[in-house]
Order: C-alpha cells, then structure tokens, then sequence
C-alpha cells in the first residue's frame, strides 16, 4: 500500500517523527493541494529542535519536584524615583535636562507592542484599530502615534518607531500604515516586524492541537517575543542607523503611556540603567498587575498569579502593600543591552499559561472545550530585568500614564468607559492647571499630536476661557 504522506518533505517527516507529532497529518489524504499547502507552510517554521524544549517545559508541571510558587522570603519592593519628586536622589530637574538632551539628540527609539486582536473589545482586526478618542473616536494607533509626533513638534527629532505585529494583526496594521498615511509619520522612520507563533499542546499528551484537518494551534508568544524579532528583523541594526542608543517600549492597549516622557528617561540617562521601567502603585492585593521586586541585588517581575494570597495582602507599617510596584509594561532599555541580550538564547525563559483550546477529535469534529485543555507558551520581556547590570524604577500616578484597555463594555475595570473617563479626567486635569474651566458633563480630549504636556495646553487658550461644548483640546 503506498504511503499516503509520500509528498510530505522528508526532512520534516523526520523532525515530526523524532518530535512524535505524526497525528498532524492524520488527514492529509483527505486534504487538496491548497490545504496541504497551508499545513506544510505551518509545519515548516516551527523551530523543532525548540519544539522538544517545549514538551519538556509542559510534562514538568506534572512532576512532584516541579517548584509550586515564586520564593519571595526575602524579596522587598525596590527604592523607586517618583516623577516630579523633589525628594529623589536624581532631582527631577536634573532628570529632566537629561531627557529633553536625548530627545533633542535623536538619541530615543521606540517599540510598541501591538501583537494583540480587539475581538474582546468588538472588533475584529488589530486591538490598535479599537476606537477610543472621547471626542475625536481616534483609535490606538493614532493616539499614539500622536505622542511621537508630539514630540518631534516640540524636539525637532522624529522617533524611529518599531511595530511589533503578530501572524493575526500583521496584514490589517500594515494595511492601515499605508491607508493612513503612516499615522502621520515619516514612513522612513517605522519599521514593522512580526513576533513568532508557538505551538499549543494537549496538556496532557504533549500532542500538537489540530483545530481544522489543515491547520493546527499556534499562539504569539508573548511580548518577550520581541526581542528575538526585532533582532531577526533587522529591527536592532535599524534603530542603530537612525542613531537610537535608547529604546522605550510600550503596549498598544494604553493610551496614557508615557514611554517618551522626559523625566522618565532623563532618570534612565543619570541613572546609566541598562533598563529602566515604569510602576504604579497597587493598593489593593486583588489588582492583576504583576510587582517589581528586589531579591539579593537583582530586580525582577513577579507575576500576580505568582503572588500568593498571603503574600500579596501583606502591608507594610506604612499601609502600602508589601509589594507595591505594579508593573505597567512601560519599559526603557539601552540599545546596547538589547543586542547583547539577543545574542543569548536562554535571555527569556518560557512560561505556561493553561488555556481552553477548540482541537479536532479523532473523528474530525471540532471541540470546544469550556475548561483548560491545552498549554500554550509565552516570553515577557521584563524576564531581562535580572540580566540588567542596573535597573532603575520609576514611579508614576496611573490617572497620568495608565489606563490599559483589556475588557468588554461594562466589565469591572480596564473596559472602554473606564478608558474614556480616564482620558477625559487627563484633560481637564491639565485645563485647569492653565486657567481654563470645562462645564460638568463635558467631554475634552487632548490632541495627542499637539499635546505634549502642560506647556501646550496652556498656550491653546488664555486663562479664565470657559469651554461648555464637547472638544478636542489642539495647540495651534
């Protein structure tokens, strides 16, 4: 009898049997050249050598010597700068020159982390086209692509800024760059590059999760991905022509992130930290945020899931939690630290999230499972924060640089509402410390591409102005 999968390149038979995932081609004599074609482009840039790397990671959760939590005995919450804090060892003027210095040097790069979908949130392209101007209805990408024009008005210097897509926004982003006029910016100074996908697997076999006869599971992996893609993509050598030597990375789901923020990376430049990064304060034991500790000289991102009960209430004589710096994936790192950490292969250790996973049973019919089935696998780029010869922590208030959009309209937190409210409170915040009042139950909204800070806003209007119509707040 001849064999069905005679077609199947013999390189890649070997890896999928050596890697015991033979299952994926169990419909392979029922597939047409298209379908099968689509299957072996998946198969094909799947790293397997990796691959046996992940299977081990995902039998170790079952092993009885497997570590059940994160050993913090010893762990506090590291000495942190806070902005426009007089009482800093780096005073916040001093710290403030040595930002514009970077700005005005074109010495600054970018990297927005834009891998995720908005399907959550009811669209169904990237979560960057996800609407949310209070006026305006802007969505991610032009608020934030705003900021960096922002800073260009101000500094004379644009930001090379690196866009880091997955295999689910890739097409949709790079169709709006070019739809859009790049967001208004120099197209010569963004770079779009695309983080890896990994395999999810049957929790309990190991197998490769198939969810059509020719395609099987596979998920980014993680924002700790970018680093291996921005390398691989040129991405490094690219920022480093543009002159970049620092690199401030942020997620798309925020548009309060202040990545470029002066102060910030003036502490960063003072500092001379490797990587510097951004943390407001959890007060309440339950926030889903992960916490930067110190442990034995070294800093690192504990994950709330990795906190347990007891040591995440656990306060301090001062009432704040014990740990109390919540990460907000704001980060800034040294170019030349980056390109040593993309030169180590183990820089960032994989994570396992247990996920519910659709896969096709024996018969062909698709499952969808309603509890945890499948692991997939996940980097975080705050796992080099340990490899840091120096880190520096700032921090902020987060009604100032953080409101992350995660949820559905009416969740409990991180939903559109509590976005909107918090861009509308931003800026009437900013009015009134210039003079302007804003009649109650009226939406403002900073222009992000003439609104840089304060100093702009003030010389949008003169004092004592009086706003009672729904605006975008713009500098002339």
């Amino acid at each position: 009898m001849s064999d069905p999968c005679q077609d199947v390149p013999a390189p890649l038979r070997s890896a999928l049997e050596r890697a015991g995932q033979m299952h994926v081609l169990r419909f392979w004599h029922a597939l047409d050249t298209a379908s099968r074609s689509r299957l072996l482009g998946q198969l094909a840039v799947v790293d397997w050598d990796e691959f046996g790397t992940l299977q081990r990671l995902a039998a170790s959760r079952h092993e009885p010597t497997a570590p059940a939590a994160v050993d913090l005995s010893v762990a506090v919450t590291p000495p942190c700068l806070r902005l426009g804090d007089s009482t800093n060892a780096i005073p916040p003027a001093t710290a403030q020159a040595a930002g514009e210095r970077l700005l005005a040097e074109g010495r600054v790069g970018a990297i927005l982390v834009a891998g995720g979908q908005g399907t959550r949130l009811g669209c169904t392209g990237p979560k960057g086209l996800v609407p949310v101007g209070p006026v305006s209805r802007a969505n991610l990408f032009e608020l934030l692509f705003g900021k960096l024009r922002a800073v260009h008005r101000r500094f004379g210097r644009r930001i090379p800024l690196a866009i880091m897509t997955s295999s689910a926004t890739d097409d949709d982003t790079r169709r709006f760059l070019a739809d859009h006029d790049h967001g208004g910016l120099d197209p010569d100074f963004v770079h779009v590059f695309r983080q890896h996908d990994l395999p999810a697997v049957d929790a309990t076999t190991g197998r490769i999760l198939l969810d059509a006869p020719d395609h099987f599971a596979m998920a980014p992996d993680g924002h700790g991905g970018m680093l291996v893609a921005l390398a691989e993509s040129g991405g490094l050598d690219w920022f480093g022509r543009h002159g970049a030597e620092h690199l401030a990375s942020f997620q798309v789901d925020n548009p309060l992130a202040l990545p470029l923020h002066r102060e910030f990376l003036g502490y960063h430049a003072v500092s001379r930290a490797d990587f510097s990064t951004q943390v407001v304060v959890k007060r309440e034991p339950g926030e889903r945020v992960g916490v930067v500790v110190e442990q034995g000289g070294r800093h690192a991102v504990v994950e709330y899931s990795d906190l347990s009960p007891a040591l995440a209430a656990e306060r301090r004589t001062d009432g704040r939690l014990r740990f109390h710096a919540g990460s907000i994936a704001v980060h800034c790192f040294t170019k030349s630290f980056l390109d040593d950490a993309a030169s180590r292969r183990d820089a960032l250790p994989l994570h396992l999230a247990h996920k519910a996973v659709p896969f096709l049973d024996d018969a062909g019919s698709l499952v969808r499972p309603t509890a945890p089935n499948a692991i997939k696998f996940e980097r975080f780029i705050f796992d080099l924060m340990p490899l840091a010869g120096r880190v520096t922590v700032v921090e902020i208030e987060a009604r100032d640089g953080f409101a992350p959009l995660k949820n559905p309209v009416g969740s409990a937190a991180d939903a559109p509402e509590h976005v909107h409210a918090a861009l509308v409170d931003q800026a009437r915040r900013l009015l009134a410390d210039a003079g302007v009042t804003v009649a109650e139950g009226v939406d403002v909204e900073l222009d992000a591409a003439t609104i840089l800070d304060a100093t702009d806003v003030a010389a949008a209007f003169p004092r004592g102005t009086h706003i009672d119509t729904p605006q975008v707040i713009r500098r002339p």
